[in-house]
């Protein structure tokens, strides 16, 4: 059985790597295409869907752990995976078995047009979301966008139930535009004439560019507050009380828009009261995001912090414990180094900077330099040139009170978790042997 499993997994990684090369091509046309091929099975869809710079993959979990707290058959489409490629694909909170996915990849795979343009990776995975979602006739799928919005693989639902934006920060300028307006306009391009908008806090001039779309479209609208924290794990949201199972400040507005667009669509008929809301929000996981771990029998932090936003709200969580910490960090070379750097480092931190595995990363030691250049009085920076290596050195230096945070990269996240924390179980499809998370709720006495 587990050689069965190692050659489905190889033969998973070999499709998709076949179109890797093709890399980030935004556009409709080739998905649209290849989609009329399988025969639109996105039509047949209901759809959430949500875009922004952070909190959609959260906001994301939470809805699909509320809708399937109501009884309802709900997919969840997310990216990047952390560990392998079935976890963007889930039916009531367990990701895609590895011989469904094969089967999906080699269907999508024949039904390729000739003599056409590729599809890229992201597009392929994306057909065979929509294609699972259909043969499993869900009652909804709720749909992380990739990048951006207008031209994202995902944006071709037109009639989405609810349509999200959680946030606009600076990431993808590359592709997006160099503004929060030009990233606005992009993320804009997922609502859709006369469909329900819920959208989160943004910045004064993303903010401008929405309301003019939303007011253009005719999109009824819930502009979301973040909620009230009423206890150290409870919040409230018009309402409605519910825990906080996921960490960090930036959880009271993600879970507030998952509450918003939950009593959105119970207006609309769905079956989710306060008490389903409640007990679907305390059900939430999301790997990866504030989580606290153990390795080598030491308690680790790991966030991705792979922009400055993500960087400042992990900044936030881990100043509110005033000890020491000691940085094992990555970054994609794409990524905004420096204002990461801003806003974590701190006189007397320690920083050991490692390189993202089979990614296209930053070397670590112009990392090096510039840290030191925005933080001159680090108590120690160092570089690795593997990611082994500079987590045991960073275990080694650090003190026992000092916090040890792993970060700057989901995929140096998703390296780690695989690394470390075993196999998958093909069964129930969740991660286990060795993977042991911990959750803290007191602050101030975290380790």
């Amino acid at each position: 059985m587990e050689k069965d499993n190692i050659r489905l997994l190889v033969d998973i990684d070999s499709i998709l790597q076949h179109f890797q090369h093709f890399g980030v091509h935004l556009g409709l046309e080739r998905i649209e295409r290849l989609l009329a091929s399988l025969g639109n099975p996105h039509h047949s869809v209901p759809v959430i869907h949500v875009a922004g710079t952070n909190g959609k993959g959260s906001v994301c979990a939470y809805l699909s752990a509320v809708l399937t707290e109501a009884g309802y058959r709900v997919g969840r489409y997310t990216s990047p995976h952390l560990v392998d490629w079935n976890e963007r694909i889930c039916l009531n909170e367990k990701p895609i078995s590895d011989e469904a996915l094969l089967q999906l990849l080699l269907q999508v795979q024949n039904a390729i047009p000739p003599s056409t343009l590729s599809p890229t990776q992201f597009e392929i995975i994306t057909a065979a979301a929509w294609l699972y979602f259909a043969q499993q006739q869900v009652d909804v799928a709720v749909v992380e966008v990739g990048l951006g919005g207008r031209l994202d693989a995902t944006n071709v639902c037109a009639n989405p139930l609810v349509t999200i934006i959680t946030s606009i920060s600076r990431e993808h300028w590359q592709q997006l535009g160099p503004t929060n307006a030009d990233i606005a306009r992009e993320k804009a391009g997922i609502l859709k004439p006369g469909c329900p908008a819920i959208v989160g806090k943004l910045p004064k001039e993303a903010l401008a560019v929405i309301e003019q779309r939303i007011t253009e479209l005719g999109c009824p609208v819930v502009w979301v507050e973040p909620a009230r924290r009423i206890a150290e794990d409870m919040a409230e949201y018009q309402g409605v009380k519910y825990p906080l199972p996921l960490q960090g400040e930036f959880q009271l507005s993600n879970s507030a828009l998952a509450c918003a667009a939950g009593l959105m669509l119970s207006s609309q008929g769905w079956k989710i009261s306060p008490e389903v809301l409640a007990q679907g929000m305390a059900k939430t996981c999301w790997l990866g995001r504030l989580q606290w771990t153990t390795w080598g029998n030491r308690r680790l932090l790991i966030d991705g912090a792979h922009n400055p936003a993500a960087a400042h709200a992990l900044s936030q969580y881990v100043n509110a414990f005033g000890v020491t910490v000691t940085w094992v960090m990555g970054m994609l070379s794409t990524k905004d180094h420096a204002d990461i750097f801003r806003a974590l480092l701190r006189e007397g931190d320690r920083l050991y900077l490692v390189p993202v595995p089979d990614n296209s990363s930053a070397q670590p030691e112009y990392l090096a330099t510039l840290a030191r250049d925005i933080c001159p009085k680090l108590e120690d920076c160092r570089t690795f040139a593997d990611f082994t290596t500079g987590l045991e050195v960073a275990m080694s230096m650090s003190l026992p009170d000092d916090l040890l945070v792993l970060c700057g990269s989901l995929y140096l996240v998703g390296h780690f978790l695989k690394k470390e924390s075993g196999v998958r179980s093909q069964e129930s499809g969740e991660i286990s042997e060795g993977f042991k998370p911990i959750t803290y709720f007191d602050t101030k006495t975290p380790f």
